[in-house]
């Protein structure tokens, strides 16, 4: 959650720190909600900062929102390869994706699969997803607690992954649980250790490879598979069973956590902030922009790296051929040269949707019309009761 509350006593105040000492990649300041005073910190004094140890090894972090929107522009020296994560993958277990690719095959991979989450495609799911959400908030229990995120984020988020994928609606818990698996550390489930996890990718792998054969000896359609085995840049892809795997699980995870996280974190924010939420009663015109600062305020994807491909001289830090460089949009979403008050959940705000959450250029989340659909009507039927 990219919400920021009052600081932990129970953790250092990063003012009072030794800079070179600031590590923001630790994942308890994220847990305890206390990061962003250590990236407040970083955007003023320290904007591309160099931390010299962390559990995943020395890395750059790029705090400011233009300093990040250079990054992604500037792919030929910061390269997508190997990964897009900050720790390095275990190297018997090496799962490609065209999201840390760079180009062509990066180009080749995505646009095979564009078709299926196009503004075309998205205008035609509507109607569906409006029929959907409909369904699981009139299904919600009444004067009882439940688990919003199981039976509203969750849900309406699976069922439209089994939609895009054509997934066996019977079997579509499965696409949650190989997000979550694929996605963290803490136990999911009884997955407990990296031996548990690959044997449950390993079915992830295996179950998709029958579905990938059915579809590429059928017409083509529109479902991500289907794309993919007819496309003629992608249709020998099962032939790399990890890089067929790794795909499965991007189109997987983008298809789940951004909007998943924004259901949940916007139900948050209007809980926090009750003053927003007369405002969209009185307003409901404003649900666009307020889905766009939903996104913004809320950040799904905390950071991106990115490898340097080459020596270069950024904003007067000198970072090196194969130095790790981690793009922190939970930063730049705050960054104040950009956004007024940038802590405040403001549904007016003017410009929300220049968010860094979708990621920016060559990159940007291909998936982020059906994220946006989702969002905007699952706050209509909210707001609507």
């Amino acid at each position: 959650m990219a919400t920021q509350g009052p600081t932990d006593t129970a953790f250092p105040d990063p003012w009072g720190l030794p800079l070179d000492n600031l590590d923001p990649s630790r994942a308890e300041l994220f847990e305890h909600n206390v990061h962003g005073e250590y990236f407040r910190r970083l955007r003023q004094e320290a904007p591309v900062h160099y931390t010299r140890e962390s559990p995943f090894g020395a890395y750059w972090s790029i705090t400011k929102y233009h300093d990040i929107v250079a990054v992604e522009k500037n792919y030929q020296v910061f390269s997508s390869e190997p990964t897009i994560v900050i720790g390095d993958p275990p190297p018997d277990f090496i799962t490609p994706m065209f999201i840390s690719m760079d180009p062509p095959k990066h180009d080749v991979q995505r646009m095979a699969v564009i078709p299926a989450v196009g503004a075309a495609r998205v205008k035609e799911l509507e109607a569906l997803i409006r029929e959907r959400a409909g369904v699981i908030l009139d299904g919600l229990p009444r004067n009882e607690t439940f688990n919003w995120v199981d039976r509203v984020a969750k849900e309406l988020t699976t069922q439209m992954l089994a939609t895009l994928f054509d997934f066996p609606w019977e079997d579509r818990h499965l696409l949650t649980l190989w997000s979550d698996v694929a996605t963290t550390s803490e136990t999911v489930g009884s997955v407990t250790d990296m031996a548990k996890r690959q044997q449950v990718l390993g079915e992830c792998l295996a179950y998709f490879a029958r579905l990938w054969q059915e579809r590429a000896a059928a017409e083509p359609k529109f479902d991500f598979i289907s794309l993919l085995a007819h496309h003629p840049g992608t249709r020998d892809l099962l032939s790399t069973p990890m890089e067929f795997l790794g795909n499965m699980l991007l189109l997987i995870v983008g298809g789940n956590d951004p909007t998943r996280n924004s259901i949940s974190g916007g139900l948050l924010a209007l809980n926090q902030n009750p003053d927003q939420y007369e405002l969209l009663q009185a307003n409901p015109g404003l649900i666009t922009n307020m889905a766009s600062e939903i996104i913004r305020w809320q950040t799904p994807a905390s950071h991106m790296r990115r490898t340097a491909r080459e020596d270069i001289e950024f904003q007067g830090k000198r970072i090196h051929q194969g130095d790790r460089v981690v793009m922190w949009y939970v930063s730049g979403n705050r960054d104040e040269a950009v956004f007024e008050n940038p802590e405040a959940f403001n549904i007016e705000r003017k410009n929300a949707r220049d968010h860094l959450s979708f990621g920016f250029g060559i990159h940007r989340c291909l998936g982020s019309r059906v994220a946006e659909m989702q969002l905007k009507i699952w706050l209509f039927r909210f707001e609507c009761g």
